[in-house]
């Protein structure tokens, strides 16, 4: 799964969205306030609501190779959002090069880029299209 991720800036509208592995967006939620922090837009969205009451209808745990308990599937997430059952974020701090809190931190970085990219892939062509309206609305007058 993807990662919930912001674009945050005062006097700005947000935009909260999970993207998956093929940078396709699968859930987003737009309309908060910049100035809310990330954790507060995310406790505000219906996504967290049907987490909280487990109501997503996510695929049921599975037993990895290896092991024998079922796994939740999980959402990738920053340190601004809480940590549940269906939640892996970073430790927080800093860690000496090939501790397992420091190699675990590294390989979840890598998949949380997607939603990185996504977002701002979508923010190239909104730029785009705002240019192209603009331009267009000066040939008008």
């Amino acid at each position: 799964m993807g990662i919930p991720t912001l674009f945050r800036d005062a006097g700005r509208i947000v935009m909260m969205a999970i993207a998956d592995a093929n940078y396709n967006f699968i859930y987003v939620d737009v309309g908060s306030q910049g100035r809310i922090s990330d954790g507060g837009v995310f406790r505000r969205t219906e996504l967290y609501s049907k987490l909280q009451n487990g109501d997503l209808d996510l695929r049921p745990d599975v037993v990895l190779p290896g092991i024998d308990e079922n796994v939740p599937y999980v959402f990738l997430a920053g340190d601004a959002f809480p940590l549940q059952r269906n939640t892996m974020k970073p430790y927080p701090g800093t860690f000496e090069k090939n501790s397992p809190k420091r190699i675990y931190n590294h390989r979840l970085c890598r998949p949380r880029r997607v939603i990185e990219n996504t977002s701002g892939i979508m923010a190239w062509f909104l730029e785009f299209f705002e240019s192209l309206c603009f331009c267009n609305s000066k040939m008008l007058r």
